[in-house]
């Protein structure tokens, strides 16, 4: 699922753009990367899911320009949450656990 549907953006091993926190000339930030090393795993996972269904849009934060689309015609929840189960696979044991207690206020529906 997360082949198919978010490598081609944030890479086969959830790398993201390597510039991913440099804002284009276009005034939207690169694919994040999904690892470690990107900021995915402090998000809880109900607001991953909705990122994810309704896009970066969705989340009106001003002066935010946001690249990620809506997946809301693409992909269900179940399949959401598939996605989530293998960018997990990419974390350490930290960010996993600091991800599961950000998550129990906000979990996958």
């Amino acid at each position: 699922m997360y082949l198919n549907n978010s490598a081609a953006c944030h890479g086969q091993l959830g790398e993201g753009n390597p510039d991913w926190r440099v804002l284009g000339d276009d005034g939207i930030y690169p694919p994040p990367p999904h690892d470690s090393t990107g900021h995915t795993w402090h998000h809880a996972d109900g607001l991953l899911l909705r990122i994810v269904k309704l896009g970066g849009a969705s989340l009106n934060i001003p002066d935010f320009k946001s690249g990620m689309p809506a997946f809301q015609d693409t992909l269900d929840d179940g399949e959401i949450e598939e996605v989530f189960l293998y960018i997990k696979t990419l974390w350490g044991e930290e960010e996993r656990e600091f991800q599961a207690a950000n998550s129990i206020g906000d979990p996958f529906p």
